[in-house]
């Protein structure tokens, strides 16, 4: 009976130990498993991500030569075009009345205003321009352009020692400005329009500020906010961090912050930008 009683216990021993060894393995396959999802979901969010921003790149690349197709047209060809007519307006004023003369004259001042625009709209539009003047330099005149024309109020401030952020990332940061102006002058009915750059040793900051009629934050997923992803693509293409916050009735605000010391990988190969 003894013996009976061993092997009972023995037996329920060994089933409880082939048991606790059967979920053992259950739970590793479950887990292995888990795992391996988990690496298959990252590695499509990998390849997703990857594959828009690649679209992204193809997409500026593609706008990039537009724009500066754009602006030689309108710097070789429209301003000469203009500027024949202007002195074509001077040779006929000589031989009509004073009072013609005036009005000649006026209509040469305008074609005047007009050249100068345009110049400084083509210089707007070209890369090799923003890169062989900078990003500050270039805000600047944007800023002077804009404000000449009467249609917003904008205020351009810059704090801390300027250093250069790389020609790319400096391209895509005032795109990233012509978008967010681009999206005020269509929707914001705002009066002013603040844009600052801050400059730290370890950190850029930038910052887009409006009066506006403002917007629900729900917008930014709406397909009529498109503008505004747009500039939270851009800025994830140059390794930066773009937060937009709005509410109705109180404007807009876009901060992007952007370490300068991480590589930049945009378009063809790694550089490293270094501040100073």
């Amino acid at each position: 009976m003894l013996f009976k009683d061993e092997e009972v216990i023995l037996i329920l021993i060994a089933g409880t130990a082939m048991l606790m060894l059967l979920g053992v393995f259950i739970v590793s396959f479950l887990l292995v498993y888990q795992r391996k999802q988990n690496k298959n979901m990252l590695e499509k969010e990998h390849l997703k991500s990857s594959f828009q921003q690649e679209l992204l790149k193809t997409r500026m690349e593609i706008q990039e030569e537009t724009l500066n197709y754009v602006s030689r047209e309108l710097h070789d060809n429209v301003t000469q075009v203009l500027s024949f007519v202007k002195l074509n307006l001077g040779v006929l004023g000589k031989n009509l009345e004073e009072t013609e003369k005036v009005k000649i004259n006026d209509n040469r001042e305008l074609i005047s205003q007009s050249i100068s625009d345009l110049r400084n709209l083509s210089k707007s539009l070209s890369f090799e321009h923003i890169s062989a003047i900078g990003l500050v330099k270039t805000l600047e005149m944007e800023a002077e352009r804009i404000n000449r024309s009467g249609i917003i109020n904008l205020l351009f401030l810059v704090d801390g020692d300027v250093y250069p952020l790389g020609e790319q990332r400096e391209l895509v940061l005032f795109r990233i400005f012509q978008e967010a102006l681009n999206n005020v002058l269509k929707h914001a009915e705002a009066a002013n329009f603040k844009i600052s750059l801050y400059y730290k040793p370890q950190m850029f900051n930038l910052t887009i500020e409006d009066d506006g009629v403002g917007f629900q934050p729900e917008l930014l997923n709406d397909k009529s906010g498109s503008g505004l992803r747009n500039i939270i693509n851009r800025a994830a293409l140059i390794g930066a961090e773009a937060v937009i916050n709005s509410t109705p009735g109180n404007g807009c605000n876009i901060k992007l912050s952007l370490n300068p010391l991480v590589q930049e990988t945009y378009a063809n190969g790694t550089h490293s930008n270094s501040p100073g």
